[in-house]
């Protein structure tokens, strides 16, 4: 790909981007408001994106998936998140779970696992975070105790996304308790079925309700060695080049929420009238709106630069996907906010779908690490 070619989409993206906008507006967005309000997964937008091979674009065609590169990936994940966060959530958690296992595991392991995820069979989800091991991931204490051809799994993970719904999950637990820090974790594939594996209560949450969280609970859930990812110790590495890869979806997922949110935001502002005018017509608002494009359009770029590198698996990655998630999520916090300003009282009332973009969007500035620690990472690339 040339300096160039990052500038202008192609037409095959192009193509994918109207085919996937189509999809969503038809079976995915009309539902949105009923997934949040219930609380529920939202079945019909899975079994619709599972129709058109959009809930896991990313999985190679080796291991019968579609074979998406990065950039489509967040383009299907934007899109799907213009009209409905958590159901944006299905293809990019789907790659959250499966990357460990793209960069690292085996290919007996990889062919096991990836196959059911391109068919929509399963889903796949991440276990990294706890409940005292935050953004210090090398601090966890869920525990995978080797014994014979097995390792027996203790502990708990938390924030999981997509946790009870997901068949498979890729956990990282200590092994090697006397290891220097950080280096003595390994990932594991557990599924759902595994004796000793079971979930928490679903979190209440601000936004994203239609994507169940849950904590992980492990009591003595014994998995077979042959189910680790990588090489043993080596799973906090590949837990961090994984994100890397992921914040990337982060970035689009936030870029698709503020343009729907612009989306719905012009709309009203050209229909409403006040003082014998269009809301639209008062310079005050035209500034709000321009302001809000302009920083929308430079997070969309940032995405599909670092999205290029992600797919080139640049070296200077971690800064730029780091970079794309931080500010994409800070626009779309900033963008959804000054929409349901430009609502009035419409927009805090769930009449219209602004005050859910609202607080869908929050939480694209805490997952997959908070901004602040994307910043740390963006620093510490350039003190290298």
């Amino acid at each position: 790909m040339s300096d160039f070619d990052l500038y202008r989409l192609s037409e095959d993206h192009e193509g994918l981007r109207e085919a996937v906008r189509a999809v969503v507006q038809a079976k995915v967005a009309p539902h949105a408001a009923e997934v949040d309000d219930k609380s529920a997964f939202p079945q019909q937008a899975f079994e619709a994106l599972r129709a058109a091979d959009f809930h896991a674009p990313h999985i190679p065609e080796q291991y019968d998936g579609v074979g998406a590169d990065a950039l489509a990936t967040c383009l299907v994940i934007e899109e799907v998140a213009r009209g409905c966060a958590s159901s944006s959530l299905i293809p990019a958690v789907n790659k959250l779970g499966t990357m460990p296992l793209l960069l690292a595991a085996s290919d007996e392991v990889k062919a096991r696992y990836l196959p059911p995820v391109a068919s929509g069979e399963a889903m796949f989800s991440y276990g990294l975070s706890e409940r005292e091991a935050g953004s210090d991931t090398a601090s966890m204490r869920c525990k995978a105790t080797p014994d014979g051809d097995e390792f027996v799994l203790n502990g708990q993970k938390s924030w999981i996304t997509n946790a009870g719904i997901s068949e498979y999950y890729t956990v990282l637990a200590v092994t090697d308790p006397d290891a220097p820090r950080g280096r003595g974790v390994t990932a594991f594939v557990v599924e759902k079925s595994d004796e000793g594996f079971t979930f928490g209560e679903p979190e209440r949450k601000l936004g994203i309700k239609g994507s169940p969280t849950r904590e992980l609970h492990f009591d003595n859930c014994r998995i077979p060695a042959d189910r680790m990812v990588g090489e043993r110790g080596e799973g906090l590495k590949i837990a961090l080049r994984t994100l890397d890869h992921t914040r990337v979806t982060i970035g689009a997922q936030a870029v698709g929420i503020a343009q729907g949110a612009l989306d719905h935001a012009l709309a009203y502002v050209k229909d409403r009238k006040q003082f014998g005018k269009a809301v639209a017509e008062f310079q005050g608002v035209q500034f709000m709106l321009a302001d809000m494009a302009m920083k929308l359009e430079a997070a969309r770029q940032m995405v599909y630069v670092a999205a290029a590198k992600s797919e080139r698996n640049d070296p200077d990655l971690p800064f730029f996907g780091a970079a794309a998630k931080c500010y994409a999520s800070d626009v779309a916090m900033e963008v959804t906010t000054d929409a349901v300003q430009l609502l009035g009282g419409a927009g805090y009332v769930k009449d219209f779908p602004l005050e859910r973009m609202m607080r869908d969007a929050k939480i694209t500035q805490i997952y997959e690490g908070t901004n602040q620690i994307q910043r740390l990472v963006m620093a510490r690339q350039l003190l290298r």
